[in-house]
């Protein structure tokens, strides 16, 4: 009963609160990314969309003014990486914070000795379990031209979120089954060690270098890559690749 209530809400939203053509339209020549893949394909991100700003509360920080050309650029590329695994993944969270630029935040961490460093980090972009998600509008407006280096900062953190669906952010999103978990963990730890190994070699990686920080990071770094340079992905990790593919059941490098 409750899902059928939840097709006939969908079949609503997209009938009353379309993304107008133009729109839409524009969308896809800015972001050519999202538009190499199939007419279909491009339909369902269409849709999917228009229901994820149904159901998201946008918000801009100090002053900014998210405009519909903006909410439509960020739901689009949230939405590419669960165009296979559905909208659902998304449900444990509701807003998103849009700045003008990137944000520098206070950290501190505690040492083994116990003492308390603190120290300032500049985020582009942040997921909170439960929420919200942060992002600069910077870096999400480039994204067509930093495509070409592998770089998204809302893929990067919506596959965050999607790691953080079972709780615990450790590069490992929820899996089917066991033996799932089993391979997806075997080929990440070998993925994740090759490359802080390359690293630590000072030679020139795909990835960006940040993406040795912790497993977590390196899955979300990868997962960029996957859907803006999918080719480049799978030439250099191509066991990776294939774990991302297989997971979002998407084969962006055969677009």
């Amino acid at each position: 009963m409750l899902e059928w209530l939840k097709r006939r809400r969908d079949a609503r939203t997209l009938v009353r609160r379309p993304i107008p053509d133009a729109l839409w339209s524009s969308t896809l020549a800015r972001f050519a990314f999202l538009a190499r893949r199939s007419d279909a394909d491009v339909a369902q991100l269409r849709d999917m969309a228009t229901l994820f700003l149904a159901a998201k509360e946008f918000t801009g920080a100090q002053g900014l003014r998210v405009d519909d050309a903006m909410a439509v650029a960020i739901a689009a590329q949230a939405c590419l990486p669960v165009l296979k695994l559905g909208l659902d993944w998304y449900d444990g969270f509701k807003g998103i914070v849009v700045h003008a630029d990137a944000v520098v935040a206070q950290r501190e961490v505690v040492d083994e000795a116990g003492v308390v460093h603190a120290y300032e980090e500049e985020l582009s972009g942040e997921a909170m379990h439960g929420g919200p998600v942060m992002l600069s509008w910077v870096d999400v407006m480039d994204a067509d031209a930093s495509a070409e280096v592998g770089y998204n900062v809302v893929i990067h953190e919506f596959a965050h979120v999607l790691d953080m669906r079972d709780g615990t952010a450790d590069g490992v999103p929820p899996q089917p089954d066991r033996a799932a978990r089993e391979r997806w963990t075997r080929v990440l730890s070998a993925e994740y060690r090759r490359f802080c190994d390359r690293v630590d070699a000072q030679v020139d990686t795909l990835l960006d270098p940040y993406a040795a920080l912790a497993p977590e990071e390196f899955f979300a770094v990868a997962c960029e890559v996957f859907f803006v340079a999918p080719q480049d992905l799978l030439a250099e990790h191509a066991p990776m690749y294939e774990l991302l593919r297989d997971y979002f059941n998407q084969d962006p490098a055969s677009y």
